[in-house]
């Protein structure tokens, strides 16, 4: 096993070009040891990215750039995440340990793929676009079309994931993130569901957006959700509409956490709870408290 340390973007990437599919990239490694100890991966060289600092970077303009070497704790502390993305900062808080916060980057998380991801599903109700930059290559990719399936992601091995762009909230926009979990803390989700909505000053929903997790082979956007939601004042028999829809769109599976038939029967609460306090944080947000 070959270890090296890329001191440079530039460098990082020349390596990727000559190894291929022989490198695992590693930045913080919370999920990628674990992986390698169980002998679910066994690459060649370990290229260890830990040290790119242009890769740890938040910029708030109209929306948000957010580097993806930064940490889960970051996420969850940095007041520009808080203003612009809450269901983000609500999403970091949950991942693992506040040691794991610690070392865990969002671009790990991404990259890992993991059908329980928690940062993804309010990274997709922000409309968030990954960077992909390879020797002499660069583009973009809507987060939901780079992820392909369970710990499967559209990155080619001479890639490198280097930047993260999403939507900032605004004026009548309120999101959050919720997670059912066997514990309050360091806990996989069961189920966990981001929302964002906009609404006008009569409550008329104008913009849904709605993800989920550990509910299906990767994270994804209910988008026949968002549907029943756009136009809607958000009446009873819609919101239970739109949960028998949450339902429907998944595909849970029976595992040690809970059973399929749980996931179904916990979604359309969680909704409706994300419908509140999102409901709340819009009028809130509107009123400029």
């Amino acid at each position: 096993m070959e270890f090296r340390s890329a001191e440079s973007v530039d460098e990082a990437l020349a390596w990727l070009t000559e190894l291929g599919d022989e490198a695992q990239v590693l930045a913080g490694g919370t999920d990628v040891m674990l992986q390698h100890m169980r002998r679910e991966i066994t690459p060649s060289v370990f290229l260890h990215i830990g040290r790119l600092d242009t890769l740890r970077e938040i910029t708030a303009n109209d929306g948000m750039s957010i580097g993806p070497l930064i940490s889960h704790r970051t996420l969850a502390t940095d007041p520009r995440i808080a203003r612009s993305m809450p269901a983000l900062t609500e999403a970091a808080e949950t991942v693992g340990s506040w040691q794991t916060q610690e070392v865990g980057t969002v671009g790990g998380n991404l990259c890992n793929a993991s059908p329980a991801a928690d940062t993804v599903p309010p990274l997709l109700v922000a409309g968030a676009v990954v960077e992909l930059s390879s020797t002499g290559h660069r583009r973009n990719m809507p987060l939901d079309e780079f992820l392909v399936g369970r710990r499967s992601t559209a990155r080619r091995s001479t890639e490198l994931l280097t930047g993260i762009s999403a939507d900032a909230v605004s004026p009548g926009t309120g999101e959050t993130y919720l997670k059912v979990g066997r514990r309050s803390a360091m806990e996989v989700a069961i189920v966990g569901l981001a929302v964002r909505l906009t609404v006008d000053p009569d409550d008329t929903v104008t913009s849904a957006r709605v993800a989920v997790c550990s509910v299906a082979p990767h994270p994804y956007r209910a988008t026949a959700v968002e549907l029943i939601l756009e136009g809607s004042h958000m009446e009873p028999d819609v919101i239970a509409e739109a949960g028998r829809a949450l339902t429907a769109s998944a595909s849970p599976i029976d595992d040690a956490r809970a059973s399929a038939d749980y996931r179904g029967r916990v979604m359309p609460h969680l909704l409706e709870r994300a419908i509140g306090a999102c409901l709340h944080r819009a009028r809130a947000g509107r009123k400029g408290l």
